[in-house]
């Protein structure tokens, strides 16, 4: 079925699961960290699971490398360079690839910038989510605002140009001009990129157990409505349902790793819980993998190489439904010839639903391109549904 004549792009995810305390909203795999952070065992895992993965891509070189967690800026700067030149030593880069690390505004982490920045890291996605004390709070953070803007000064000190902020609405008894307060700290900054989202109460939170009072339906549709109106204004592009970008002269901030996913590109996942997807061209079959989570069970799995928690190959009805999962998000869409290249199936797997989803008015009428309609972007899950695979959608 699959028909690959090269792999797609391939990106590097890292996971470093501890954070100070875990956020009430938190469903990712991260742990409050209880004792001494154990950085270098951890480490050493990682160039342990990392050896595992290489038979899987050989001769590819990366494009991006995303640190996530967790707060990956908890670990040292020692420990990010000693990181950075394992992966060096045991991956080509490409001479232009994106480096991000997510980093929280805390006094500890912020002094640590200089160094990340000396170490390779040249992209930095800073955890702000509110410029309000009272919604910090609120939403269990540890940083204060002053914190918060004390951090994307010191990103820049430290000779960042490129730093997205990640910021939220919709936060427990806010109100629309405290939202669009926030929004407009934020782009005071002038950052490349934004990245501005909705709460949303997710299970298994702590924030599932004891709802917080939220803003209602129609006040969270408002401030967006609001807020993307004023980030437009500001200059900002919106190219993601929740990632905004300036655009320089046509030299669009985009978060090339985020692009990556997004496009079905490919991504080594390493560290405790990490995901990957790789394309295994000579094979033709695509392999998805999981590490692990907890973390002490991993790095006890360094002794034995036993990272991988699960694994499996991807069908073709399953591929197509991630692929428009994800490619759907992007507002401008994305084009066939994308989905073949990427996918390695014929488009004419797909020409049916295509057809059905442009009669419902949820797809743009386009025989090149996979665009969302306005419609389409505001019922996103009722477009990418009808790629569900035959089985799922009968269920």
């Amino acid at each position: 079925m699959y028909q690959f004549t090269a792999p797609p792009p391939l990106a590097l995810y890292i996971h470093l699961p501890w954070c100070v305390k875990k956020c009430p909203y938190c469903d990712f795999n991260s742990h409050g960290l209880k004792d001494d952070l154990p950085e270098q065992q951890y480490i050493d895992a990682l160039f342990g699971d990392l050896e595992n993965e290489l038979p899987l891509v050989w001769g590819r070189s990366i494009s991006s490398i995303f640190l996530g967690g967790g707060t990956p800026s908890l670990f040292s700067a020692k420990s990010i360079d000693q990181l950075l030149a394992g992966i060096r030593a045991r991956l080509p880069l490409r001479g232009d690839c994106e480096i991000t690390m997510e980093a929280n505004p805390g006094t500890v982490e912020q002094e640590r910038f200089a160094t990340y920045r000396q170490s390779g890291i040249n992209r930095l996605s800073i955890g702000i989510q509110s410029f309000n004390d009272a919604h910090l709070q609120a939403l269990g953070r540890i940083h204060d605002s002053d914190q918060a803007k004390r951090a994307i000064d010191t990103a820049k000190q430290a000779g960042f140009e490129r730093i997205n902020l990640d910021l939220m609405y919709g936060l427990p008894n806010q109100t629309i001009e405290q939202a669009l307060d926030d929004l407009n700290t934020a782009i005071s900054f002038e950052s490349e990129h934004l990245s501005h989202y909705q709460l949303t109460i997710e299970p298994d939170t702590a924030f599932a157990k004891q709802p917080p009072s939220l803003p209602t339906d129609d006040d969270r549709w408002t401030m967006q409505d609001q807020c993307q109106q004023q980030l437009a204004d500001a200059g900002y592009e919106q190219y993601e349902v929740s990632a905004y970008a300036q655009n320089n002269n046509g030299h669009k901030k985009r978060s090339r790793h985020n692009m990556n996913y997004w496009t079905h590109g490919d991504y080594l996942g390493i560290g405790a819980g990490a995901h990957g997807k790789i394309t295994i061209g000579p094979e033709q079959r695509i392999e998805r993998r999981s590490k692990l989570r907890n973390p002490l069970r991993y790095i006890e799995a360094a002794k034995t190489n036993t990272f991988i928690e699960e694994s499996h190959d991807v069908d073709a009805d399953n591929t197509i439904f991630e692929f428009m999962l994800n490619g759907l998000r992007l507002v401008d869409g994305i084009s066939l010839e994308t989905f073949s290249l990427h996918t390695g199936l014929d488009n004419s797997l797909i020409k049916d639903k295509m057809e059905l989803a442009q009669e419902r008015g949820l797809l743009e009428n386009n025989a090149t391109h996979l665009q969302p309609s306005e419609q389409g972007r505001r019922f996103l899950n009722d477009l990418t549904e009808l790629f569900l695979p035959q089985s799922s959608s009968q269920q």
